[in-house]
């Protein structure tokens, strides 16, 4: 090999190696900088959990939404309802009839 090709290989081997380095140098300040990891982990955790409250919600949803429809078409909801509305109407006129008589 003449001078130059050797020149020429060391130049390159030089800036492989700093290359390296400078990628070194940049993962080791990624590793120091504890608050930016600290806030990254944060910021991952908080999106995991949204995304599970959001999940859950969905399915709670869902069984109520079923559960209220098998609710309404329940014959024995149908046959009480009438009841439940006469109790309340019953309800509603005894506390006006006391008020009415207290005062």
């Amino acid at each position: 090999m003449t001078a130059p090709e050797i020149r020429q290989e060391i130049e390159q081997e030089i800036e492989q190696t700093r290359e390296q380095l400078g990628a070194t140098v940049e993962e080791l300040a990624a590793r120091a900088d504890v608050k930016a990891r600290v806030q990254g982990k944060a910021a991952e955790v908080k999106a995991r959990a949204q995304a599970r409250a959001a999940e859950v919600s969905g399915r709670v949803r869902g069984e109520l939404t079923a559960l209220s429809g098998r609710a309404r078409r329940s014959p024995l909801v149908q046959r009480r309802w009438p009841l439940v509305v006469a109790g309340g109407v019953v309800a509603v006129g005894a506390v006006a009839v006391w008020r009415w008589r207290k005062t």
